[in-house]
């Protein structure tokens, strides 16, 4: 090839690269992204303790995620996961899940980009401010100790969204993961008491996430619910063969649901491999677009959530070469708007609707038994007998279980500080 040919090659190939970069950042200016999860929050337990006062989170060069390169990667709203470990279920779970809540809930309030919202309205509302939407999402229904008041109570600290399971299954729902031995399934995935969550959780106007659960638990709440449900951090089983992701039936059930399935990019979920590149990401949004369209994809990176990312998506300032990609796979500009926004917030909208046809539904009040549970830090309140103290047999109980749910306690609070 001559000299004057390779010069015009090269300057068509800068003309439309060029113009390829100034339609994406048109695209996403007009339709920024709202991320359907990241773990900033575990970070900031695991390296700093939850003491927010001592980072700057328009600047952190050590993780994936600041202000800084969330306005670069035109982020507008961001699910932030409020997740504890597996290993708080049955002991701690709970004041955890409360100093997670509290760490995002100071973040968004003190910093002047963010912004705590809680409604669908709210969401739409902070991108006419030019704010960064700050959403509440428990990862795992251990945090809520079987407890349907405890799940109410998160809702009123601002929580709109919760994955049933993460690693470990609960009392009442299956993970997808065989991490833990917590709670051992016999052909039920999810229970009597699970489908309460489930019916809660569409009382309160609160989004199902599908996400780590089981495909039986998925399918289960699929039929189940009466709104549509979303699993946030998710890919294609079909591309990439890991029990995280979702194989192409459960897809199709999603879509009678008119729920979403937010694509994850952590790289073993993308390339079932140790690398993966952007072009096998795109591979996972074509595939679910031609088994169920464009209308139920969105985007959940799970940035700080995992430690291995496809090259050239290392963190949340590079979300424009994804859509420069979909681009030059032919998805149209309506596509991507789809997938960047109008989908999710078609969720919170439909979420919220039925949210307000059971506006007369009271609170529920089923209580799991104590064989489902199996924990001996839970305690069971008995009348006093005549002399104002617990009987023999419950003082018993009491005494025997609490050096117990201390020393796991202990043994906890080291494994988060290591």
């Amino acid at each position: 090839m001559s000299q004057t040919h390779c010069i015009i090659l090269f300057s068509l190939w800068t003309l439309i690269s060029g113009y390829s970069d100034d339609r994406v950042r048109d695209l996403m200016s007009r339709y920024p992204l709202i991320d359907g999860h990241n773990d900033l929050a575990l970070q900031l337990r695991k390296l700093h303790n939850n003491r927010l006062n001592n980072v700057n989170v328009n600047n952190m060069s050590n993780i994936a995620t600041d202000i800084t390169r969330l306005h670069a990667g035109h982020v507008q709203a961001q699910m932030f996961a409020v997740y504890v470990m597996c290993g708080a279920q049955d002991k701690d779970a709970v004041r955890l899940t409360l100093e997670q809540i509290d760490v995002i809930r100071r973040m968004c309030t003190e910093y002047k980009d963010f912004e705590l919202v809680t409604s669908a309205q709210e969401l739409r509302n902070s991108k006419l401010r030019h704010k960064i939407a700050c959403m509440l999402s428990i990862e795992g229904g251990h945090s809520i100790d079987s407890s349907l008041p405890a799940l109410r109570m998160f809702y009123q600290l601002g929580v709109r969204s919760m994955s049933l399971t993460h690693t470990c299954n609960t009392p009442w729902a299956e993970s997808s993961s065989k991490l833990y031995m917590f709670y051992q399934k016999q052909n039920d995935s999810l229970t009597s008491f699970g489908k309460a969550v489930v019916e809660e959780m569409n009382r309160l106007g609160m989004i199902i996430d599908l996400s780590h659960t089981s495909w039986g638990t998925a399918q289960a709440v699929l039929n189940h619910s009466k709104a549509p449900v979303i699993f946030s951090h998710s890919s294609s089983y079909t591309i990439c063969n890991n029990d995280r992701n979702v194989p192409d039936w459960l897809l199709k059930e999603l879509k009678r649901n008119r729920g979403l399935i937010m694509v994850n990019l952590h790289t073993n979920f993308i390339s079932c491999k140790k690398e993966a590149n952007i072009s096998h990401v795109a591979d996972h949004f074509d595939h679910i677009k031609r088994i169920i369209g464009a209308d139920s994809i969105g985007i959940g990176s799970d940035f700080e959530g995992a430690v291995s990312f496809p090259k050239g998506l290392e963190d949340v300032s590079k979300y424009p070469a994804l859509i420069k990609e979909l681009l030059r796979r032919n998805w149209t500009e309506q596509e991507l708007a789809d997938i960047l926004r109008r989908n999710f917030i078609r969720i919170f909208d439909e979420v919220e609707k039925m949210r307000d046809q059971l506006v007369y539904e009271r609170p529920s009040e089923v209580q799991i038994s104590m064989e489902e549970v199996q924990n001996p830090c839970r305690l069971v309140l008995r009348h006093p007998d005549s002399t104002g103290s617990l009987s023999e047999k419950s003082h018993s109980s009491s005494d025997q279980s609490r050096p117990l749910c201390l020393a796991l306690v202990l043994l906890l609070s080291n494994l988060i500080l290591l």
